[in-house]
């Protein structure tokens, strides 16, 4: 099979030296651009950092059967926006790949994978799940705002043969999210929880499915507790 095409992507350079790399997954039909912007529109501003790179890659477009097969921005198909079906995992697996090549870029550039945090909106964050749950359990976290995972997710599958330890999960979710319901996202939270991982659920009432500041801003709390800043080596 022929490899995926590096993904585009829209980057927000850190201010300093750069030792920590985030990277933010937009939701169905949306891009890396169009992310970045939405997220500036809520904060006035960039999210930005001293030291870390902020990547938001788009996702190819692909014929997504919830749209009766028109082609979309993303990050894997879906048999229909269900907590109650089976996983696309074909699809899933492709982009595996694509985003693994991401973290790799980031490899390469210097910054070792505990300093590298994966997460994004909706699907973004779905697909951030199957990539460190599945494939990259050293990645330094995981953030989820408004995602879920379908009942019996190939990333529970692989949690209950795993024993090592396994990144953190930061996930918000809004009590009015007419798309992704509420209980969907709590129950990814408890079955994550019950395999394992270290998870943090944050409720966020009357939200629907969309981003506020105070998520975003909780959000950058947490990204900074994960990736603090490093203090520049000196030569003994």
């Amino acid at each position: 099979m022929a490899a995926p095409a590096a993904l585009q992507r829209s980057v927000v350079s850190p201010a300093g030296r750069h030792t920590a790399s985030l990277i933010f997954l937009h939701g169905s039909g949306d891009t890396g651009q169009g992310a970045r912007t939405w997220i500036k529109q809520i904060l006035n501003q960039d999210m930005a950092f001293q030291h870390i790179k902020v990547i938001y890659p788009t996702a190819p477009a692909r014929p997504y059967t919830p749209m009766k097969g028109a082609f979309s921005t993303v990050w894997f198909d879906r048999y229909k926006i269900s907590n109650d079906c089976s996983e696309h995992i074909e699809s899933i697996d492709s982009m595996c790949q694509g985003l693994t090549d991401l973290i790799n870029d980031e490899i390469k550039n210097g910054i070792a994978k505990n300093r590298i945090l994966i997460g994004g909106f909706s699907m973004g964050g779905g697909m951030a799940m199957h990539l460190a749950y599945r494939f990259h359990q050293d990645l330094a976290g995981v953030f989820a705002l408004s995602s879920f995972l379908n009942k019996d997710s190939a990333v529970y599958q692989v949690l209950k043969r795993n024993e090592g330890v396994l990144p953190e999960l930061f996930q918000c979710h809004g009590t009015a999210d007419e798309l992704v319901l509420y209980s969907w996202g709590e129950e990814t939270n408890r079955m994550l929880k019950s395999l394992g991982v270290s998870t943090s659920l944050h409720t966020f009432l009357g939200l629907h499915h969309e981003l506020n500041r105070a998520e975003i801003e909780k959000l950058k709390t947490w990204i900074v507790k994960k990736l603090p800043v490093e203090e520049a080596k000196t030569n003994e």
